[in-house]
């Protein structure tokens, strides 16, 4: 436990003499042993330290001196409830004695066995393999269960809280636990505790024993096994709501990937061998025997995050009156307002558990833009789609095809001062990733649309990875300017003289000179390098200094500005035989002993395939919810050619064949948009790593429905589908691309049977 303890803290030192003559004559304690006392590192309320004789080992809470929060750091609450769990042989460390006597060590304490075993510090267990982390996430659901089964009037504790009415009595408590200990005003903290007072769950009449602070960090586990030796820290421990314990031990699977406020509390998105929210909740269902819908659980996450917000800023005012229990207090006053946002964020989402109830609605922000959004398009995006096509049409033949229309321009800037810009970018726009997958289906519906809002491909997907990889530097120099429209970028990864769908084979190399790094290699499909306002590529490379034994290790992303010398437009790549100017075209571009800076290399060398998979993600779910667009906006025009021709004396939606054609494309697309919704879910509560197989699957699923419901638009509209009078042979050809770009359908149906083998094998060994 060495590891776990620093030499006690000055504001937290207490008399030894005086705690071994206590307890000499209160435990088996001798006042000739020689007492070594040691402050434990973790825990930011109740100072806790280790208590050693020559034989024997225990462990000591004591309340903080100084002034303190009404109602908080009563020890003796702990002691109680402790006690009445040992009794009833729940894992928690045997409670010893209780001083009340504030006159032996300044405060009172209590004094309880010192338990052997693992405590995990970090919540995302690094070091553990994933099969353990699966076990010791289990184990700790499974306790957190039979808590909540304990009957109350057999452990003596009911009234040890106040019972039912616990939420309400939780907000109002949190609330006044802030205030009193606010050192400014926070906003996001008054409208949460506002909304969460206005949206206290229906049913709050449940009554069990609740631990308040229940966390994987305040477990001691089995040396050896993923066993539950001790559930610690009973502080906030009440009795109440046990779906308030529930959701904050469900929480880190809900924080956002870049947030880390809490060293403890790192978002669980992506760690493999984690349980999900759905199975964590089953189990917990399971051992209880109640259902397992939880249809409010996002108000129990908000009140989670609101309490944390709360019990940062006790932490921070401690800090101001000098007896905080760890180092980095001074730290928590700036950790305030962002768990407020994160909580209002969740407050408005919509979460629940496996049974699906309300899975896919959007937060209330994540509607209203969506609303805006549909408005937008039908006044002013819908009604250009001739102008635009007649600029095309008119210099088809011309170097001006690759401007961007006029017409495309304003209604940019329209869409910038409406507020609707940069979407898909969640730290921008404030919207998950299911917000903007509703959004990103109805710019799919015209093909120019979201070049509008500043949503287009592949400038998402390179400001995502600046946004997330890229240095301060590089932000300042590439991100803000495409975040305002003022630059377009292109992605070269692909080239012409290897199999591209194995991302490995690629031939480009990198190798650094000084201070430079020079590249020299062939890259085609350079979607938009073409738009003379594209002014820089984000280029993969092979690094030549990198350890050729790692298949995915020798790859690098480097920034390139476009003017660079060496940097070849060779030419433009035609699409079923058109240059698909509209989107920059898709360029062979050169790059012939380029020579930038070594301060342009994305995260550092070798980190390429580690970027691709943060990039590809959201780009493949933003390209699949606009071809479940493109395939409703066909089924549109589908229907309508069915009702106003006729053949062989009856309406063509009145043979059989058609009428069967329109019920098997809505029953496609509504299938495929469910299951892209679902991934987008997924990106959001389990990040991109964890949601592979999600996008794998919406990967060949939205294009292969795509392909199929405008093949049978166009057959319906005959000779016309196939001519230019109607968009359905452009939003083909868009659709088909769709099936090889992002890697081909081949290679994510190998990876999806990769990953249903392997978890289907796994279930045989259980």
């Amino acid at each position: 436990m060495e590891e776990l303890t620093t030499p006690v803290r000055q504001q937290h030192a207490f008399s030894v003499s005086r705690l071994l003559k206590y307890l000499s004559v209160k435990s088996t304690v001798s006042n000739e042993d020689t007492l070594t006392v040691r402050q434990y590192s973790a825990g930011q309320s109740n100072p806790t330290f280790l208590i050693q004789t020559p034989s024997d080992s225990f462990v000591l809470r004591k309340k903080p001196p100084g002034d303190l929060l009404p109602g908080a750091h009563k020890v003796d609450r702990e002691y109680r409830v402790q006690k009445a769990l040992f009794s009833a042989g729940f894992p928690v460390p045997q409670p010893l004695l209780l001083c009340t006597d504030a006159e032996i060590i300044g405060t009172e304490f209590y004094l309880m066995e010192h338990v052997k075993g693992r405590i995990f510090r970090d919540l995302r267990l690094p070091g553990v393999s994933a099969a353990e982390r699966a076990a010791l996430y289990v184990a700790a659901v499974e306790a957190l269960a039979k808590l909540h089964s304990l009957d109350l009037a057999s452990l003596n504790l009911e009234g040890f809280g106040k019972g039912a009415g616990y939420c309400k009595r939780q907000v109002s408590t949190w609330t006044k636990q802030y205030t009193a200990a606010a050192h400014r005003d926070i906003p996001a903290m008054n409208e949460l505790s506002d909304w969460l007072m206005k949206n206290l769950p229906a049913n709050d009449n449940e009554v069990t024993l609740v631990h308040g602070d229940f966390r994987l960090d305040n477990l001691i586990f089995h040396p050896t096994e993923a066993r539950v030796m001790a559930v610690l820290d009973w502080e906030l421990s009440t009795t109440g709501q046990p779906l308030a314990d529930l959701a904050y031990f469900l929480m880190p699977h809900y924080w956002p990937s870049s947030m880390n406020i809490i060293s403890t509390l790192g978002s669980l998105k992506g760690i493999e061998g984690i349980p999900n929210v759905a199975d964590l909740i089953s189990i917990y269902s399971r051992c209880r025997g109640i259902p397992s819908s939880f249809p409010e659980l996002n108000f129990y996450l908000a009140l989670s995050v609101f309490k944390m917000a709360g019990i940062a800023q006790g932490i921070y005012a401690r800090h101001l009156l000098g007896n905080a229990s760890a180092p980095n207090a001074e730290e928590f006053g700036q950790r305030v307002e962002p768990l407020a946002q994160t909580a209002l964020q969740l407050a408005q989402r919509s979460v629940s558990g496996p049974t699906g109830d309300g899975l896919f609605l959007q937060t209330a922000k994540g509607r209203a833009v969506l609303q805006q959004v549909k408005d937008f398009m039908r006044q002013y995006v819908l009604p250009a789609q001739e102008e635009v096509a007649e600029y095309y049409s008119k210099h088809a033949r011309s170097p001006q095809r690759w401007h961007t229309p006029q017409i495309i321009e304003d209604l940019k800037v329209r869409a910038r001062q409406a507020g609707l810009y940069n979407l898909f970018l969640s730290a921008v726009s404030g919207l998950s990733q299911l917000d903007y997958a509703f959004i990103a289906e109805e710019t799919g519906r015209c093909l120019f649309a979201p070049e509008v809002f500043n949503c287009q491909a592949p400038d998402t997907g390179n400001m995502e990875v600046l946004h997330m990889f890229g240095s301060e530097q590089q932000k300042k120099k590439w991100l803000e300017p495409l975040l305002r429209g003022e630059i377009r970028s292109c992605f070269c990864m692909t080239e012409p003289d290897v199999a591209s769908s194995d991302a490995t084979n690629m031939q480009c190399t990198l190798r650094r000179d000084g201070d430079d790094f020079v590249i020299d290699g062939k890259k085609w499909w350079s979607s938009g390098a073409g738009n003379p306002q594209c002014k820089v590529a984000i280029v993969m490379c092979r690094s030549a200094s990198q350890d050729v034994s790692s298949r995915h290790g020798q790859h690098s992303m480097i920034l390139v500005p476009m003017e660079t010398p060496g940097v070849k437009l060779v030419r433009p790549l035609t699409v079923f035989g058109q240059d698909d100017a509209i989107h920059g075209g898709h360029f062979e571009v050169h790059f012939e002993n380029v020579r930038v800076p070594a301060s342009n290399i994305l995260l550092g060398e070798g980190r390429g395939f580690e970027i691709a998979q943060g990039r590809l993600g959201p780009g493949r779910l933003h390209h699949c919810m606009r071809a479940v667009g493109a395939a409703e906006f066909a089924l549109e025009l589908l229907c309508r050619r069915a009702a106003s021709r006729e053949t062989f004396g009856k309406k063509l939606y009145q043979h059989e064949v058609v009428s069967h054609w329109i019920a098997e494309c809505r029953l496609m697309i509504d299938q495929t948009r469910l299951l892209t919704l679902h991934a987008a879910q997924a990106l959001d509560s389990l990040g991109g790593r964890a949601a592979r197989r999600q996008i794998a699957m919406i990967k060949v699923s939205a294009a292969r429905l795509a392909c199929h419901v405008l093949d049978c638009a166009i057959q319906v509209h005959g000779g016309a589908g196939v001519s230019g009078d109607f968009p359905l042979a452009q939003m083909y050809a868009y659709v088909r691309t769709l099936r090889i770009a992002d890697g081909p359908d081949e290679v994510h149906l190998s990876s999806i049977a990769h990953l249903e083998l392997r978890d289907q094998l796994k279930k045989a060994k259980l």
